[in-house]
């Protein structure tokens, strides 16, 4: 019989628990339609009636973990702070970065024709409208901040640690923020008139990067604010753009003619490109540009009323992207010539502005603009990941947990950040070239979509092996299977050899889903190295431990039992 651990023999030592027997769930209905399940002890074998009544007064043991727990909200620390329009900011702002200004060109030259392009923008957001409905069943399921780390574990309790480990790795490795903090030195060099150089289009990257850091890590509140305000900002800039292009009918730097022809009902669609790769790597790439609308769902315990809160937020902040996306569309449509958009690559936002206002100022708008997108998308990513590394920490898988899972001394997940900021500083500073920056980039995101499938076959069979959890919200099974067959899609893409025999960087095409997929085995190694072949040679077991710091945070300590 494995020995308990000693903080636990002063309670094992006592008469009351020497009877303690497998308790009986009933189960209670909270004011959200959520499941609680208490437990209570069933009643003894004896006769004794004062024996049933004492076995019936018996608490619960110490520590006792149950999964139902898991479904229950909680509330953090630091309080619920984010409101139903601060949420629908930090989902908005996560989802709009810098691909709406670049991305319309090449789907246009990709497929041909304006009402084939427009059609392809509506597929993405129909796509990205079917994980925004997994992702809701989710949510509103078990409202806790974590996300992908806390439905991953809910599912997948054996073998035990697996999703624990692999989540922790993808958090804390690949975890990073580093590409818009380039893109935002780089436009910013260009608005103020200065030099773009390696140097200090990096400076400014690290700069913004660490004020964010501060202000989230020390001034909760107003980084919310903040945050908020630049998401406003940048909503108010693609509602400028898309009046833009109306007004622009009316200017002589458009060609008013050819646009009404280009989009009247028989030009719509005139030189449509039907080619299924085409058309495929042009919906992946206008999916890319919806990516984030599940952001919430990793900050659910700062949410007021989460789960009221995610049912009508998240799909109203998606309508609201995909609707500007398509007004912003148009407007690029109306404003630039064909033959400029086909060969414009990805600057038809520079095209448009420069059509309307001139080189000069255009230019510079454009740059003010990409800056002010890329800063806000920076600031709710390091908001929401801070949070991720937090839980991760919580749960006993980070060297010094109890320091990076503690909100001292402001009331802020300090130690989440900083768990980003490191690896972000080191992806911004070390890479040599432009190359190795974006294989980086793309390693990043290849592992994601085995998580992406892992979530979506284990909402399909909790729906089988637990139908009684409260379900607010359930997604259509139409919607999921689609994510399960566009993941099978990305995980395939990058083995099939592209036209010109590279992945974009001069190695190999398929390397980066080589490194990202061997990312994954070698975090199964390790799981297996520290949970199994370790303490099996050494003796023991894990456990795990609840345990409660100063600040109020839970936390679990994974202790080792000894195997007599």
């Amino acid at each position: 019989m494995p020995k308990a651990p000693d903080e636990l023999q002063p309670l094992l030592q006592d008469d009351s628990f020497n009877t303690f027997t497998e308790p009986d769930q009933s189960v209670n209905g909270l004011e959200d339609g959520h499941v609680s399940r208490e437990f209570a002890p069933r009643e003894s074998a004896s006769s004794d009636p004062a024996s049933t009544e004492s076995a019936s007064r018996q608490p619960t043991p110490p520590n006792h973990r149950s999964i139902e727990l898991d479904t229950l909200p909680e509330t953090a620390t630091f309080g619920r702070n984010l409101t139903w329009t601060s949420a629908y900011m930090l989902t908005v702002s996560r989802i709009v970065g810098s691909g709406i200004f670049a991305t319309p060109g090449t789907i246009y030259r990709s497929v041909g024709s304006v009402g084939l392009a427009l059609a392809v923008w509506i597929v993405g957001a129909s796509i990205a409208a079917c994980g925004l409905a997994v992702s809701l069943e989710l949510g509103c399921m078990l409202p806790r901040s974590g996300g992908t780390k806390v439905y991953l574990e809910f599912m997948y309790r054996r073998p035990r640690f697996l999703a624990s480990t692999m989540v922790a790795i993808q958090a804390v490795v690949l975890g990073f923020t580093a590409s818009n903090c380039i893109v935002f030195g780089e436009y910013m060099l260009f608005a103020l008139d200065l030099e773009v150089t390696a140097f200090a289009q990096r400076t400014l990257a690290v700069g913004l990067l660490t004020a964010i850091t501060i202000v989230h890590g020390c001034f909760l509140k107003t980084g919310i604010w903040i945050q908020n305000a630049l998401a406003w900002v940048k909503i108010g800039l693609m509602a400028f753009m898309a009046i833009l292009g109306v007004v622009a009918l009316f200017l002589p730097r458009t060609s008013r003619g050819k646009t009404a022809e280009t989009l009247s009902l028989v030009g719509l669609f005139e030189g449509s490109n039907l080619d299924l790769v085409a058309l495929s790597t042009a919906i992946f790439k206008v999916s890319y540009s919806f990516a984030g609308y599940d952001n919430v769902n990793n900050v659910l315990n700062e949410v007021k009323d989460p789960v009221r809160t995610l049912k009508t937020m998240a799909p109203t902040a998606l309508l609201t992207v995909a609707a500007f996306y398509l007004m912003l569309n148009i407007a690029y449509f109306i404003v630039v010539p064909l033959e400029e958009i086909k060969n414009s690559g990805e600057l038809i936002a520079a095209l448009f502005f420069q059509r309307i206002f001139g080189e000069s100022v255009g230019s510079t708008l454009l740059a003010i603009l990409v800056a002010i997108s890329a800063a806000g998308n920076v600031m709710v990513v390091t908001f929401t990941l801070a949070r991720v590394n937090q839980e991760v920490a919580r749960q006993g898988f980070l060297p010094f947990a109890k320091y990076l899972s503690s909100s001292y001394p402001f009331n802020a997940p300090l130690g989440g950040l900083t768990v980003h900021y490191i690896p972000s500083i080191l992806v911004i500073v070390l890479p040599p070239q432009q190359d190795v920056y974006a294989f980086i980039l793309n390693v990043e995101g290849y592992p994601a979509q085995f998580f992406v499938m892992a979530i979506c076959i284990g909402t399909l069979w909790l729906r089988k092996s637990r139908p009684d959890l409260k379900r607010p919200f359930k997604a259509w099974s139409v919607a999921i299977w689609l994510r399960i067959a566009l993941s099978s899609c990305l995980i395939i893409a990058p083995f099939i050899p592209p036209k010109n025999a590279e992945g974009g960087v001069r190695v190999w095409y398929a390397t980066y889903a080589v490194v990202g997929g061997g990312l994954l085995i070698c975090g199964v190694i390790y799981w297996y190295l520290w949970t199994v072949l370790i303490p099996r040679l050494r003796g023991y077991r894990l456990e795990e431990e609840d345990d409660v710091l100063q600040d109020g945070t839970s936390v679990t300590k994974l202790i080792k039992v000894k195997v007599q």
